[in-house]
């Protein structure tokens, strides 16, 4: 059933886009498009802005996709994530064959949803590291993948063609070992036992990498040498009411990005998992304990969150309605410091995956995400006026929300 609504909205989708045809909204300045499947951006210390893209996953091999069983959809392996550097105006992809999974469409000659490389960072002395992202447990990476970069903190030796990664932190592995959030609640993934490692988003300060697992639900800091591998804090779930069924399930939070606050402390937002709830979204704050302590709240699947250097907060959501009811926009908005909230822009936002500020102030966000060869990084000045909402063109969602949230129930 997932493969079918995944094949049927994928083609409404390319009838309505068009394949290879760039989206163009008022208010947003394209600065680079025909990426495969844009997640993490920075800017690197030579001032250029650097988009990691997890690729359109190969022919294989193939593990079953995230929360769909071993009899359903699987995701499949190909080197064709990348990373895109774009400088002066130029958008140039820099590094090629990084390892990618992601879930065929044969009737279409593509695949979506892919997992690969999520974000990159920089340290102190110009280094790069990055983080990929599995969705799987450490045994179906290490016994049929054979890719041990998936799930992992790794060092990238050179950023030019066919780069040497140096794996430093596994923390696939770690959630197969001790599995966390394990509150003998779960019902997803049975293949895995529950077991099911994502890491999606990271920052450096000092020698040390701070990471979020969005499927582990967990949150590490590593040394960037790799060693001490250590849990700060896990996410808990909360008691929601399954809309199809009546009974009460555990709706996970699925972490999806980290920020340092003004006040230095670490700030992380959620995702949610199903049912995803409208509202229902948070950003949490850690205290000297690590124990996370509610923020702010009523936002609707964040997926990436900074703060300006005035100590307000930009705050991104995938979409802005339950996707397994409707299908909606993006939402990029701003908590100012004394906490009052303000949209800055919906219109042309398609399911973003991240958001960076520059140096000139304005932001810039990696959209439609979820189809390769369709995504972007798109500018948005945030001296614009808060946009209308949408209502067109928004079926493009479906098939990267139902896919996106079917790994979150664990």
């Amino acid at each position: 059933m997932l493969k079918k609504l995944l094949t049927v909205a994928l083609g409404t989708a390319l009838t309505i886009f068009g394949v290879g045809g760039p989206l163009q909204a008022a208010n947003l300045q394209i600065i680079a498009s025909g990426l495969e499947s844009p997640r993490g951006l920075t800017f690197g210390p030579d001032g250029a802005l650097y988009v990691t893209e997890a690729g359109r996953g190969g022919a294989g091999p193939c593990i079953p996709a995230p929360g769909a069983g071993p009899n359903g959809p699987v995701v499949c392996y190909g080197n064709t994530g990348a990373i895109t550097r774009i400088k002066n105006g130029t958008a140039e992809r820099i590094v090629t064959g990084l390892p990618s999974i992601a879930l065929p469409i044969p009737e279409f000659s593509t695949a979506i949803d892919a997992t690969g490389i999520h974000d990159i960072q920089f340290d102190s002395t110009g280094r790069a590291y990055a983080i990929f992202g599995l969705g799987s447990s450490p045994e179906q990476r290490d016994q049929v993948l054979n890719v041990p970069e998936f799930g992992q903190l790794v060092a990238i030796d050179n950023l030019n063609g066919q780069v040497t990664l140096t794996t430093l932190a596994d923390l696939a592995e770690y959630e197969g070992l001790f599995n966390p959030d394990n509150n003998n609640s779960g019902f997803f993934n049975p293949y895995n036992d529950g077991i099911d490692s994502n890491p999606y988003a990271f920052l450096i300060k000092d020698d040390t990498a701070y990471i979020v697992d969005a499927a582990g639900n967990t949150f590490f800091k590593a040394k960037t040498d790799g060693s001490e591998l250590t849990l700060l804090s896990v996410f808990p779930e909360r008691p929601i009411t399954d809309p199809f069924t009546g009974e009460i399930i555990a709706m996970q939070s699925v972490p999806t990005s980290v920020a340092i606050g003004p006040d230095g402390a670490f700030y992380i937002s959620e995702l949610t998992g199903f049912p995803s709830p409208e509202n229902a979204a948070r950003i949490f704050r850690l205290g000297t304990d690590n124990k996370p302590e509610v923020y702010a709240d009523g936002f609707t699947q964040i997926i990436d969150i900074a703060f300006d250097d005035q100590g307000g907060l930009y705050v991104l959501e995938y979409a802005t309605r339950s996707l397994y009811f409707d299908i909606s926009p993006g939402l990029l908005s701003y908590i100012d410091p004394k906490g009052n909230r303000k949209s800055i822009i919906s219109d042309g936002l398609f399911f973003p995956t991240a958001l960076a500020i520059g140096p000139d102030g304005d932001i810039y966000i990696s959209n439609l995400g979820y189809i390769p060869g369709q995504g972007q990084v798109v500018r948005v000045q945030v001296s614009v006026p808060e946009p209308s909402s949408i209502t067109g063109l928004l079926i493009f969602g479906i098939f990267g929300g139902v896919s996106l949230l079917l790994r979150q129930r664990k």
